[in-house]
């Protein structure tokens, strides 16, 4: 008897395929995301003075896969708020993290052991976000592989994707933190199951589908739960992409080459033209009774005129450069 047989596989995987995802796990993850947007820099101060852009961005935390999903498909981008159920769920959710009484809802969920159980939660679910957004995009494009691909990664993590906008529905402008720059773990880890889902869906990947979900389902909500008792958000993929990145992308580039000397002899540049400028303030200043001698007035004064010409030539070679 085989190990999988023992430990009835295809039972378990069956099991969590035909699990529901509503009331319990869809409110788990509207707790996690409404909590999380509270926990960002500005977000209570915003909730008191327009709780409206706080619903809102809410909203996008909840619903944001499914809104990027629909844009990329060309659907109206208000289909997922057609939902009443659940958005009316969300919305109680909303209210009562940010607006309860003396903060009760927010402080009862925020002790590790329930926040790890609502983490995990929201962890399966991505996995049903993740195939349904590739189900969805295969049942238009039956070849098109990168299309699965990135309806699945929007589906599953939209709400880091729109990221930005978001923000500006707060007020708050980064562009530094867009997700394309620098992808967090849930993104990394919603596109490695996205593509493991379309190869799937188009049957590159011999695993029956119930099998892979269960895998991804267990994988995620295990490294999840890892992480938060350790304190860690390090990837686990991080040595592969270190060494993915070192061997296909950090080559020698004779573009980076020259853009390092190009910006070397500009800094020098503008150091030269400081220290110019401040010997010429020095001796402007100077009250016209103090005198210097003649011998080291002359040495200034070629000094200065050898410094002059430094930086003239240093700008030229830059301009030339470029």
């Amino acid at each position: 008897m085989d190990l999988l047989s023992v430990l009835h596989f295809d039972e378990l995987s069956h099991g969590l395929a035909n699990l529901s995802m509503f009331p319990y796990f869809d409110m788990a993850h509207y707790i996690v995301s409404v909590m999380a947007l509270r926990e960002q820099p500005g977000a209570l101060e915003v909730s008191r003075v327009s709780p409206l852009a706080c619903w809102f961005s809410s909203m996008l935390f909840c619903f944001g896969g499914a809104v990027l999903s629909g844009i990329m498909l060309a659907e109206p981008p208000v289909a997922p708020l057609s939902n009443s159920t659940g958005v009316l769920l969300a919305s109680v959710i909303w209210y009562l993290v940010f607006y309860c009484p003396m903060d009760l809802v927010y402080a009862c969920a925020s002790p590790l052991p329930l926040r790890l159980v609502l983490s995990g939660m929201k962890e399966v679910t991505r996995t049903w976000k993740v195939l349904g957004g590739v189900t969805q995009a295969h049942s238009k494009y039956k070849d098109g592989l990168l299309v699965m691909i990135a309806i699945g990664w929007a589906r599953g993590a939209g709400g880091g994707l729109i990221s930005n906008f978001e923000q500006l529905v707060r007020g708050v402008w980064k562009p530094e933190t867009n997700e394309l720059l620098k992808m967090s773990y849930p993104t990394k880890i919603t596109l490695i199951g996205a593509v493991l889902f379309a190869l799937q869906q188009t049957h590159y990947l011999p695993l029956q589908k119930h099998h892979l979900m269960f895998i991804y389902t267990i994988f995620i909500v295990v490294n999840k739960s890892r992480m938060m008792l350790t304190g860690s958000s390090t990837s686990p993929f991080a040595t592969i992409e270190s060494a993915l990145y070192k061997t296909l992308f950090a080559g020698y580039s004779p573009y980076a080459a020259l853009t390092g000397e190009v910006k070397s002899a500009c800094i020098d540049n503008s150091s030269m033209n400081k220290t110019t400028t401040a010997t010429k303030e020095s001796s402007e200043n100077r009250s016209p009774g103090q005198q210097t001698p003649t011998s080291s007035a002359t040495g200034q004064s070629s000094s200065l005129e050898a410094k002059e010409e430094s930086p003239n030539t240093a700008a030229t070679n830059c301009k030339k450069i470029n």
